[in-house]
């Protein structure tokens, strides 16, 4: 007699919901890793997923690599032309304005486009929003356990870390790590209240987006918590030419006393 299946190993894998990724861009002509977008987008299990580049008031070459892109990709790629340069804040806000203005995406989020989170792990993230949905909020973590390819440099992952911390504790919430480029959103109308006003920061607006929900929860850390979910990234690499640099987490620690005094200070 054949050995009977299990019921959950029987039942289909969820089906990913239409995904529209926001790639801000600025000055990324000469390091943007074209090939892999394109491997990406041949792949057969990326069908439900759209790539929307926001080139960000670059000064090199980057818009024309990116029109170049999505000429041959014109049904999965676009391109948001966003001058001058205003940050990255506001390439991510309004690329993820228009992919819900689109009406084509049930989810949407951001992506650095260093790949330093490499693109098949989207595929990981619309699988775990497909299997909970209760969950609206899917943050990657660059948590460096056994068994994990996570290569930080050592004195941006101190930084991080103490950083971290601090919103943790003026948050409420215990989140482990607020920057990683590598988040998506259910689109909710509460998503779209999140993004209808310009972020009052330019380097931790990730932090913003937070305060802002807890806001839309009467300040409930634990109820928020619910709709969050935290993944421990199983790949991610410091690609060298990053914008951010060392300096900037003190322009950060401001920035977080600006948010909570804005957002969430009674």
């Amino acid at each position: 007699m054949a050995e009977e299946t299990a019921p959950e190993e029987c039942a289909a894998m969820p089906t990913p919901e239409p995904c529209t990724v926001v790639v801000p861009c600025y000055n990324e002509a000469a390091r943007l890793r074209v090939d892999e977008f394109e491997r990406f987008l041949a792949s057969p299990a990326s069908g439900s997923i759209r790539l929307l580049f926001v080139n960000d008031g670059s000064s090199d070459n980057t818009l024309a690599v990116l029109h170049g892109l999505a000429g041959r990709w014109s049904a999965r790629v676009s391109v948001l032309d966003q001058q001058p340069n205003r940050g990255k804040a506001e390439a991510v806000r309004n690329g993820m304005l228009q992919a819900i203005a689109s009406g084509e995406a049930a989810i949407t989020g951001f992506w650095d486009a260093d790949l330093a989170t490499p693109l098949d792990q989207i595929h990981d993230f619309l699988e775990l929003m497909a299997q909970r949905p209760q969950v609206n909020l899917v943050f990657g973590a660059r948590v460096r356990l056994l068994g994990r390819a996570i290569q930080r440099q050592p004195l941006r992952h101190y930084l991080g870390r103490c950083f971290a911390t601090a919103v943790s504790v003026l948050l409420k919430l215990p989140v482990y790590d607020t920057q990683c480029g590598a988040k998506l959103f259910r689109v909710t109308p509460e998503l779209s209240a999140t993004l209808r006003e310009p972020f009052h920061s330019r380097w931790i607006f990730d932090v913003e987006i937070l305060a802002r929900y807890l806001q839309f929860h009467g300040g409930n850390a634990r109820e928020l918590e619910t709709e969050i979910y935290e993944y421990p990234l199983p790949v991610w690499t410091d690609v060298a030419g990053s914008k951010v640099k060392s300096g900037d987490f003190l322009r950060a620690f401001g920035e977080l006393a600006t948010i909570y005094r804005r957002h969430l200070a009674k």
